[in-house]
């Protein structure tokens, strides 16, 4: 054989090893998924038998060695392979047990080390126990009678699991294990879709989900059930201008070029801006390793973002009522935010010009789940304008349309939808945007009309015998920027009031002004300094490199805009709801 077709041979081969390992950020694929199931199921660190996963997923690789593989040098990315890892916390023998898993080698799983989990707080709901859970209502006594009470039967209601939230040791401890809260809804003959509306109130079960038996039950107060009439939301339920001739015409878009944006496995690159997109079953979508080809430097890869995703979604409720005190959700460690992504409708969720991304997480066997459609990407142009001016004394009118690019997932936690994008521009800006929707949390109630309330209703008379039960939702957001490098700071810039001295050695000058506004600079040296207080004077937040600078001296960074429902919680700190969330408040 000729050195010359060895070395061909030699190119081709190292090229197909190279891209049959994943991005060391790659969400976990089918069959790694099947693989760290294999391993856990096999290892004999714990031998309790029945063994359920409650979350599988990337244990990501050091940030340095992402770094130098998504940055470094064309070989050493493509010759150094990073190890593939998973992160698994399952439940057994009534523990909470963290399994990593070494998936480098997909046939040759291994268990690197086990934990159990003595603290506080237990994994999330699995889909299969919350059905298993339901099953249980129907089955017990007392809550037949209290349906029967009513005037319904069994087969009109049904039940769902909550958690119980934490109120330290003032709640009882129903022997211990981990415990969750089941309330119920009026289904009836299938009326209405709408059985958020036709709240079963009055009525809490307590159940055990290690032992899937109910250990507690309360039926404290009986109210009408509020009517199904009028509640349904599908469009051939409610009619105009919904349906009908009322309806507006469906828009179009229509891209003569194709789409503007490319996609590599899980990399996407589009006009100036290149990252990566993951999936996760708690997290839902990730934005990795978002970085700018800067023009004016030739084209190189200037580094924004490292990781970002949405870290906890935190929906306290204002009823202090029994049933209601302890409805403080923690939906992405609930119920997980990837795991309840919906299935994103083409056309509808997302233009006809997206492309989608499938995401894999594990059921309670550990084996995977194929969630389809899950992310949607496409290129918005909405007739907005991104800049422009006119000079009219020179005939000049410049104009530049706002194009950008979308990365999209909806989250469907029981009665509420979050479509939560991810909006880039060519600006170099990075917009989050967070739309709430779906149905309200509902209670009943005896009052039919508004001028019955006389005393806190804990929420607004959306219907006769229906309450939407005041509430908050703070989305946070986990956000590791890396602008132009690692080494960057968080610096306030708050604004400052100031009085017209007349002297400039205090920065005022002898005219007739009175007051203006000038800035103070204050670096954040500790994570307390970083704290923000969103409803505190007007400040720049900025992330900068000190060690970089911009052509006139600054230094090199970006600002970040709160805009829109910024707003701090009102619960008193002592609240049980808000030291389990204490970051609510800054």
């Amino acid at each position: 054989m000729s050195p010359l077709l060895l070395a061909v041979l030699f190119i081709i081969s190292t090229a197909m090893m190279a891209s049959s390992h994943p991005h060391p950020l790659d969400p976990l694929s089918a069959a790694e998924l099947t693989a760290v199931r294999a391993a856990v199921l096999s290892s004999p660190l714990v031998p309790a038998r029945p063994l359920y996963f409650h979350y599988v997923g990337l244990d990501e690789p050091d940030k340095l060695d992402v770094l130098s593989y998504a940055y470094g040098t064309a070989t050493t990315s493509s010759s150094h392979v990073l190890p593939r890892r998973a992160l698994v916390i399952a439940r057994a023998g009534a523990q909470s047990h963290e399994f990593l898993v070494d998936i480098t080698n997909i046939s040759a799983p291994s268990v690197l080390s086990h934990a159990i989990h003595h603290g506080p707080g237990f994994p999330m709901f699995t889909p299969e126990e919350q059905i298993a859970a339901m099953a249980l209502p129907p089955k017990y006594p007392p809550f037949v009678e209290s349906v029967r009470n009513r005037g319904l039967t069994v087969g009109d209601v049904a039940c769902g699991v909550l958690s119980r939230g934490w109120f330290g040791s003032s709640e009882p401890t129903y022997g211990g294990g981990r415990v969750a809260k089941m309330l119920c809804v009026v289904t009836g003959d299938g009326e209405t879709a709408n059985f958020y509306a036709r709240p079963l109130e009055g009525v809490t079960l307590v159940v055990n989900l290690d032992q899937m038996a109910i250990v507690g039950y309360k039926d404290r107060v009986v109210y009408p059930v509020p009517k199904a009439e009028g509640t349904d939301y599908r469009a051939d339920k409610v009619g105009p201008p919904f349906t009908g001739p009322a309806t507006p015409a469906p828009g179009m878009v229509v891209q003569p070029e194709g789409r503007g944006f490319h996609i590599a496995g899980h990399t996407v690159r589009w006009a100036n801006w290149e990252f990566h997109v993951g999936f996760d079953m708690r997290a839902g979508m990730v934005i990795s390793l978002a970085s700018i080809h800067d023009a004016d430097k030739g084209g190189k890869r200037r580094r924004v973002l490292y990781r970002s995703f949405v870290s906890e979604i935190v929906v306290p409720y204002m009823d202090p009522d029994e049933e209601w005190y302890f409805r403080t959700f923690i939906d992405a460690g609930d119920f997980g935010l990837g795991e309840s992504a919906s299935p994103l409708q083409r056309g509808a969720d997302c233009p006809a010009n997206a492309a989608y991304f499938d995401g894999y997480y594990a059921d309670a066997d550990g084996k995977p789940v194929k969630a389809e459609d899950v992310i949607c990407l496409f290129e918005r142009y909405a007739g907005d304008i991104a800049w422009r001016h006119t000079e009219a004394a020179l005939k000049i009118t410049e104009v530049r349309p706002e194009v950008t690019l979308v990365v999209r997932m909806v989250v469907t936690v029981g009665n509420y939808d979050y479509i939560l994008d991810w909006e880039f521009k060519t600006s170099g800006s990075i917009k989050f945007v967070v739309s709430l929707t779906g149905i309200l949390e509902m209670r009943a109630t005896s009052y039919t009309d508004a001028d019955q309330i006389n005393e806190d209703a804990h929420g607004t008379l959306l219907a006769e015998n229906t309450v939407g039960v005041f509430h908050d939702h703070f989305v946070t957001y986990h956000l590791d920027l890396d602008v132009d490098g690692t080494n960057n700071s968080f610096v306030k810039n708050t604004i400052i009031p100031k009085r017209n001295t007349g002297h400039p050695s205090t920065g005022g000058a002898d005219t007739p002004r009175k007051s203006y506004w000038t800035v103070r600079r204050d670096v954040a040296e500790t994570e307390e300094d970083g704290q923000v207080d969103v409803n505190g004077a007007p400040a720049d937040l900025l992330f900068v490199n000190p060690s970089k600078k911009t052509k006139v001296g600054y230094h090199a960074g970006y600002r970040l805009v709160p805009a829109g429902a910024t707003a701090a919680s009102l619960l008193a700190d002592d609240d049980y709801p808000q030291r389990r969330a204490s970051y609510t408040k800054r």
